[in-house]
């Protein structure tokens, strides 16, 4: 059975860090673009985050740059997100989804499989 299950979302300071976790199964994460997705209260789900199957090209949306970095364990099936100096405006369920395209590209329309979701709140 095919399945994405992601993990890692807690309560955390302004300025603290999580790395998030996809552990996928019923599919080879080295053969399917993986994105990452985050949906705020109130507002949709966006792109923020991907990396490719065929070369392991990433993508970041403009506010994750330099702080967010997303990587893939072939070995253990498993995409992480590390995401550092956190704001409250990172606050969201975080999902991974997968494609079964070889680039990435963070379009919700463009990917097959979606994991639940990981709540992450970032709050003093």
């Amino acid at each position: 059975q095919l399945q994405l299950v992601e993990s890692g979302g807690a309560l955390v300071q302004p300025g603290g860090s999580l790395r998030l976790s996809c552990a996928a199964s019923g599919l080879a994460v080295a053969n399917y673009a993986i994105g990452w997705f985050r949906q705020a209260p109130g507002k949709e789900r966006e792109g923020i985050s991907c990396v490719s199957s065929s070369d392991g090209t990433t993508y970041y949306a403009e506010s994750m740059k330099g702080r967010f970095t997303v990587s893939r364990d072939n070995a253990r099936n498993t995409v992480y997100l590390q995401m550092n100096s956190l704001q409250p405006e990172d606050t969201g369920v975080y999902f991974c989804a997968a494609s079964g395209r070889e680039r990435c590209v963070p379009l919700r329309l463009r990917y097959d499989y979606w994991g639940q979701g990981t709540q992450v709140t970032v709050s003093s």
